[in-house]
């Protein structure tokens, strides 16, 4: 499942680049919790907590239906 996060980030990121932040996947447990890790101008950014569960988690979840959340660490 990693792999596919990974890939699915892939295709986020360029939206968060677009604004000075980034993102990297820090780990993937058995039961479907995607851990992440925000870097760059999302750091410190108000709305990086929507981002994470308007934007990344719900993109994940619709593609990865074995993702159940998605949090910042």
């Amino acid at each position: 499942m990693l792999e596919q996060v990974n890939r699915v980030i892939d295709e986020i990121r360029p939206i968060l680049q677009a604004d000075g932040g980034n993102i990297e996947v820090i780990s993937v447990s058995d039961d479907g919790v995607v851990q992440v890790k925000l870097k760059g101008a999302c750091v410190h950014c108000p709305s990086s907590i929507m981002t994470i569960k308007q934007g990344v988690e719900k993109i994940l979840m619709e593609q990865i239906p074995q993702v159940k959340e998605v949090v910042a660490v």
